[in-house]
């Protein structure tokens, strides 16, 4: 447990982190933001994590931002609440670690962003999504940064300009999330993703998770000048030739999880 608005367990290679604000509807309050950095924190230290998973109690998985404080707000306070947000999300997308998101209910503003960075993100086939910042004169721009890298162009501007929702079919097919499923298979299938992706080298997906966001940035001739140094570099490592003899030996490999 990391407080009582932000709930961290690990159980055997997978962490699953919990907003604990159900009667803010999982706002990202101050908090509920300074918790969830502390939570990632720790365990991007953390060699015995694989994976983890980032939920919510209560209806929605996040309402946004804590309206509340941005009301009345002076613009330096103000900037520390955007700015917050702005390093939780640069963290879950820098520890080596894939953060999967698994959703139920209602993930706007804020909360969509938060989706939007997780590395993966299982939803509830009755999930909806939305940027409705417009619809009370404050634009979801932090939160577009995430979705117009999820998403095409024209539909994050649907989102942004409209606040209207998608749901959860929409979603998946605009790769704002990766899984679909039926709501009452939400808990098992998120943690089924989990222990797959746990099972791998954690060496070999922390290389391959850093590397993704690195090329993403790049254009093509630099992000393959980049991925060449980085798969040469990972094809030396224990964990690849030892996933390489498995393969021609035809047994599971025994990972070391190290370079």
């Amino acid at each position: 447990m990391i407080d009582d608005l932000v709930l961290l367990d690990v159980e055997e290679t997978v962490a699953t982190v919990t907003i604990n604000n159900p009667a803010k509807r999982g706002a990202l309050s101050m908090p509920v933001m300074r918790g969830l950095i502390d939570a990632f924190t720790a365990i991007g230290g953390r060699t015995d994590v694989h994976a983890v998973i980032l939920r919510s109690e209560g209806k929605v998985f996040s309402a946004g931002h804590d309206l509340g404080e941005v009301r009345g707000a002076d613009i330096d306070r103000q900037r520390e609440i955007f700015a917050t947000c702005a390093e939780l999300m640069l963290l879950i997308q820098q520890i080596p670690q894939p953060v999967i998101a698994r959703v139920h209910g209602l993930a706007t503003a804020a909360g969509c962003q938060l989706v939007a960075t997780c590395d993966l993100a299982v939803a509830a086939d009755d999930a909806h999504f939305a940027t409705p910042g417009v619809k009370i004169g404050l634009f979801c721009s932090t939160p577009m940064v995430a979705l117009t890298r999820a998403v095409d162009r024209k539909t994050a501007m649907k989102m942004l300009l409209t606040g209207e929702p998608i749901d959860a079919a929409e979603a998946r097919t605009q790769g704002l999330v990766s899984h679909v499923v039926e709501a009452g298979e939400l808990d098992e299938a998120t943690a089924r993703v989990a222990r797959q992706v746990a099972s791998f080298s954690a060496a070999t997906v922390a290389v391959g998770k850093r590397a993704f966001y690195e090329q993403a940035e790049l254009g093509t001739a630099d992000a393959y000048a980049h991925t060449v140094d980085v798969m040469t570099r990972n094809a030396v490592a224990h964990d690849a030739q030892e996933g390489i003899g498995a393969f021609f030996e035809k047994r599971e490999p025994a990972w070391k999880h190290r370079d």
